[in-house]
């Protein structure tokens, strides 16, 4: 079970010296318009997250048991959250009082470089079941050493970099102020293909789950959005294995797995009450009353097709053949 010191929380009022020193110190990105980014150690981080991930690295303690869902921003995440969150719990909750029926995915998952842990903010964190489940966007380099260290399980979710970009594209742009004007998509696609993006460089964060997959596959699993979509029960079962909670043979033969499947689908999800009108109550301004429905656009494979051109497209492409030469990694 992960712990974690308590913290107040994240404002730019409750900012430390030398967090402020810090962030203004290092080189910053307005191109996105929602949120600045700032680089720190080759990644760019917004503030709150940047900070959050400081905090864990100087605090947080892993445990054997602990569970991590690892994605870049716009790969798949909530879907993630839904599926994991529905195999470690499934013998828990019957369907009708199942939470992803009432709460969204990401209530249920905290994010751990930016959320306090669930249920109660101010609770001790040995207190929290086990195993803890949680998520993060930081690349492999910057997680805790604890992590590393430990035999918990690290599952990390990739996409094909097109649909990536044209994802993000739409969702900060849909998350602007009013007295922000939208980001074109040639704009956006500069700062992509630069490296700058949320936990960005896109590239760098792939293959650093990529090689750590290789290098301890019994720890860290590393699955592909379009291979998930393709065989969704096959990736399912080997998942639940994965994570120590295999399926058995009763529970294919009474259709387990499917029922998970259609509770975390697109379909279902998306048209959930709490998804359709519900928004987040957080501590951390930037996320206080974003909407749910946002986190459910298409979800398709392939969809970068309708925004890009065939330059934009070629250009993704060489630069993701570029960064993953030799590492026998393909979308």
């Amino acid at each position: 079970m992960a712990t974690s010191q308590t913290s107040p929380p994240l404002t730019q009022e409750g900012l430390n010296h030398e967090c402020q020193e810090l962030v203004s110190s290092l080189p910053r990105e307005d191109g996105w318009r929602y949120s600045p980014l700032y680089q720190y150690q080759t990644v760019w981080y917004s503030q709150m997250a940047l900070l959050g991930m400081i905090e864990r690295q100087r605090h947080f303690k892993a445990h054997d048991t602990d569970i991590l869902l690892a994605t870049t921003p716009k790969s798949g995440t909530t879907w993630l959250k839904a599926l994991a969150f529905a195999i470690v719990n499934r013998t828990h909750y019957p369907y009708p009082q199942h939470p992803l029926l009432t709460s969204n995915p990401h209530k249920l998952v905290p994010f751990f470089e930016v959320d306090n842990y669930p249920n109660n903010q101010n609770s001790d964190p040995d207190s929290i079941c086990s195993p803890a489940l949680f998520c993060t966007h930081v690349p492999y380099i910057a997680l805790p050493q604890s992590i590393k260290d430990s035999d918990c399980k690290v599952v990390y979710l990739c996409r094909n970099p097109k649909d990536v970009f044209i994802s993000l594209w739409h969702f900060m742009n849909k998350r602007k102020t009013e007295t922000q004007s939208l980001i074109s998509l040639e704009k956006a696609l500069d700062l992509f293909c630069a490296g700058i993006s949320p936990f960005g460089p896109f590239w760098d964060h792939v293959l650093g789950y990529w090689k750590a997959s290789l290098e301890s596959p019994q720890k860290v699993m590393f699955l592909k959005y379009e291979d998930l979509k393709k065989e969704p029960i096959v990736l399912l079962k080997r998942l639940a294995e994965f994570l120590g909670c295999t399926f058995t043979l009763k529970e294919d033969k009474d259709g387990v797995i499917h029922d998970i499947l259609r509770l975390c689908s697109f379909e279902n999800l998306s048209n959930l009450e709490v998804n359709k009108v519900g928004k987040f109550q957080h501590r951390l301004q930037h996320l206080d009353g974003l909407e749910h429905r946002l986190f459910f656009r298409r979800g398709e494979v392939g969809d970068s097709s309708n925004y890009l051109t065939t330059r934009m497209i070629e250009r993704l492409d060489q630069i993701t053949e570029q960064k993953f030469q030799g590492y026998d990694l393909r979308f």
